[in-house]
């Protein structure tokens, strides 16, 4: 009987489900997009039941439509937007409030006096992170601050928390396991990226009881067994990362100086940095890439908090554009930009300004802008985003940068993977399979149970579909000191 590895691709606007076979090749997709909560300005919630049901509802989907059961299943990966928080109760499994999304800012004033307070060093000599609402920990705190009786209930044990990774596998083991991982764990602003452990110094800090947290595992290793319908046979469940770092390990970046970008809702950077963790002086954050075979590899980030979800606004908010795909097309009909530069702050700068005020900003229009100008501004943005994290990235590490492995949504964009290569100056590589955040899911799971040898077997599956290289005809340096000064007129609008 012929065996595959279901994914598990858990992310911010939809869920999805590929079936991949040994080969590393997509055999079958089923995808789902769930509601969007915006119960006031800046904050963004998630239905937590609605995650699941849509999860379910995907992977039954996924495995149907290529005949096969659970049987034929190997083993199950999952992948997950990070930081997204859920807090449940351990004896009826319902959430006592919906799934504070990472995008959510309802706790930017807490985390200003945390940093008024002096403890940014402390934080990040601890967790590689610096202070921001992005992160679970101050999102664990208020849902604690603000459910009426949730404190009491989590003193007493009562309250499970659990990135959206936690709340899948609580699903698929009808509560029989309660786990996480080492990448997961990272993103959390609790765990100890240095002792692999829950930082008990930081739980005092937050207030949150230890026994509310995950058992925190390696990546690629048994957690359990599915109990759901869903399937008739117990399948393993053997892989999980967040979703940015499953995508360095579907990439391949698999030695230290290697980096990709996914441009998703958001566009994050990753190089991987080795064994030893690398804290940045630029404003970049420290996490961990993944745990495999009792070795930890640690990575350095970028995170941008708006990437593809501009061309969503330009579509849902603007109305230029009718569906996502026609964002290219609409950007090819001028030749540039038209001296307009877009800054796509719609939720605050990420790295490498951490500026939680920012807000979008478009300048330069004349009365010659059109829609295509601002489209195409709009892709530029994504790029120059990228370029600043990388700059950050090469000071940090001390390495320059010979290629970008890319995926994503709009990775897809041809214009917009052109420009990035000017822009940087180096090549820009899209691989064949760009789903790379479950297919590195899937290679986590199909290690776990000797699916794959190991990881030189899935390195013989990376193949390159696209090379794009810079135009040495467009002189960038006037345009990256326009984007510059653009940046500096979007900061701390809001505040």
């Amino acid at each position: 009987m012929e065996q595959y590895i279901l994914s598990f691709d858990a992310g911010t606007t939809s869920s999805r489900a590929i079936v991949f076979n040994k080969k590393g090749e997509i055999c079958s997709v089923a995808q789902k997009e769930f509601t969007q909560i915006f119960p006031q300005s800046g904050w963004v919630e998630h239905n937590p039941h609605e995650i699941w049901s849509s999860q379910a509802a995907v992977a039954a989907e996924a495995i149907t439509k290529i005949n096969i059961n659970g049987k034929n299943i190997a083993a199950i990966g999952i992948t997950n937007q990070r930081e997204t928080t859920i807090v449940w109760d351990r004896n009826t499994g319902e959430p006592i409030y919906n799934a504070i999304v990472w995008q959510d800012r309802r706790t930017s004033d807490y985390c200003d006096k945390l940093k008024n307070e002096g403890l940014l060093p402390y934080i990040k000599e601890r967790t590689g992170l610096i202070i921001d609402a992005y992160f679970s920990a101050t999102k664990i705190k208020w849902i604690l601050d603000n459910v009426e009786g949730a404190r009491a209930k989590a003193e007493k044990c009562e309250l499970a928390f659990g990135t959206v990774d936690s709340w899948i596998i609580w699903q698929l083991t009808r509560g029989e396991v309660h786990a996480t991982d080492v990448s997961n764990a990272s993103r959390t602003m609790l765990f100890n990226i240095s002792t692999l452990e829950w930082d008990e110094d930081l739980l005092k800090l937050f207030d949150i009881p230890r026994n509310m947290l995950p058992k925190v595992c390696d990546s690629s290793e048994i957690y359990g067994h599915t109990k759901t319908t869903i399937f008739a046979s117990k399948v393993p469940i053997a892989g999980i990362a967040g979703d940015q770092q499953a995508a360095l390990f579907g990439q391949m970046c698999v030695e230290p100086g290697m980096v990709k970008n996914t441009y998703g809702t958001g566009c994050f950077i990753l190089m991987n940095t080795g064994e030893q963790p690398v804290f940045s002086k630029n404003n970049l954050i420290t996490t961990i890439g993944w745990r495999l075979d009792r070795k930890t590899t640690y990575a350095l980030e970028g995170s941008i908090f708006v990437g593809g979800a501009i061309v969503q606004w330009l579509r849902d908010g603007l109305k230029i554009i009718n569906s996502s795909s026609e964002i290219e097309q609409l950007a090819m009909q001028v030749p540039d930009s038209g001296d307009v530069y877009f800054i796509p702050a719609l939720t605050g700068l990420g790295a490498p300004y951490w500026d939680q005020y920012a807000r979008g900003t478009i300048v330069g229009i004349s009365r010659g802008t059109t829609s295509a100008h601002i489209a195409r501004a709009a892709l530029e943005g994504i790029a120059y985003q990228t370029m600043d994290v990388i700059n950050a990235m090469i000071l940090d590490a001390g390495v320059g940068l010979k290629e970008l492995r890319v995926d994503g949504g709009a990775a897809n964009n041809n214009l917009l993977m052109q420009f990035q290569s000017n822009v940087l100056g180096q090549s820009v590589i899209r691989p064949q399979t760009t789903e790379t955040t479950a297919l590195g899911a899937a290679y986590l799971a199909g290690l776990a149970v000797g699916y794959w040898a190991d990881v030189n077997e899935i390195k013989q599956q990376w193949h390159i579909e696209t090379q794009f290289t810079p135009d040495k005809a467009v002189d960038m340096q006037l345009a990256k000191r326009k984007w510059a000064d653009a940046v500096y007129r979007s900061r701390s609008w809001a505040k």
